[in-house]
């Protein structure tokens, strides 16, 4: 039997890491919570571990890629989904680099677009990892993820028009251009996570 233990299939390591990815990108959301509540540096500081933490992931997958050339899934939606859910963990992270450096702080429409993000950041985390053996469910989290994005989306654009009430002066219209700042990490972070989900919904056409 030992002699065809070089024919034996290998085992799968491409979803392991995008799940684990997925994991650090659900930490680092709930992290991004807590500087929400908590705006200080050593929360700050927690965020940017998971960060790179899940860095070091991506790049053990990226090497992978490049020594393998047979894939569980297509190359590109492996590289894809790995890309979309390093960005949305990068944006959460200079959100809090942002804030601090701009001084600004928590409000209504910041909590609720991170608490928005953090449940979509859990779906596609569930997703990725249905992802094998119950692909359809897993297209299910994709699309609950997918509203909930949609969901930041609609709080970002009432942020926006908020900040556009009356500025009284100078000062005002520096704040309201730092807070816009802070409002398009959040609704970039949106972006990337819709484009995840778009890309679990790829692979679950082509596995079904």
């Amino acid at each position: 039997m030992k002699r065809f233990s070089m024919f034996r299939k290998k085992p799968d390591i491409f979803l392991p890491l995008l799940a684990k990815q997925a994991e650090f990108a659900v930490q680092g959301l709930h992290g991004l919570q807590a500087y929400m509540r908590e705006p200080q540096q050593e929360v700050a500081d927690r965020v940017k571990g998971v960060e790179k933490d899940a860095d070091e992931v991506r790049r053990i997958l990226i090497d992978e890629l490049n020594r393998n050339f047979i894939t569980p899934i297509d190359r590109e939606d492996i590289f894809a989904l790995s890309r979309a859910i390093d960005d949305v963990l990068d944006y959460a992270d200079t959100t809090t680099e942002e804030m601090a450096i701009l001084g600004v702080k928590p409000n209504e429409y910041l909590t609720r677009m991170v608490s928005l993000l953090t449940d979509a950041a859990e779906e596609i985390n569930k997703a990725v990892q249905r992802l094998e053996d119950h692909p359809n469910v897993a297209n299910d989290h994709a699309v609950r993820a997918k509203a909930l994005e949609n969901r930041v989306e609609s709080v970002y654009r009432q942020a926006i028009a908020a900040l556009f009430v009356g500025p009284k002066d100078v000062e005002d219209v520096v704040e309201m251009l730092k807070l816009r700042e802070i409002y398009r990490h959040l609704s970039n972070a949106a972006d990337r996570g819709d484009e995840a989900a778009n890309v679990i919904g790829d692979i679950v056409v082509k596995k079904v």
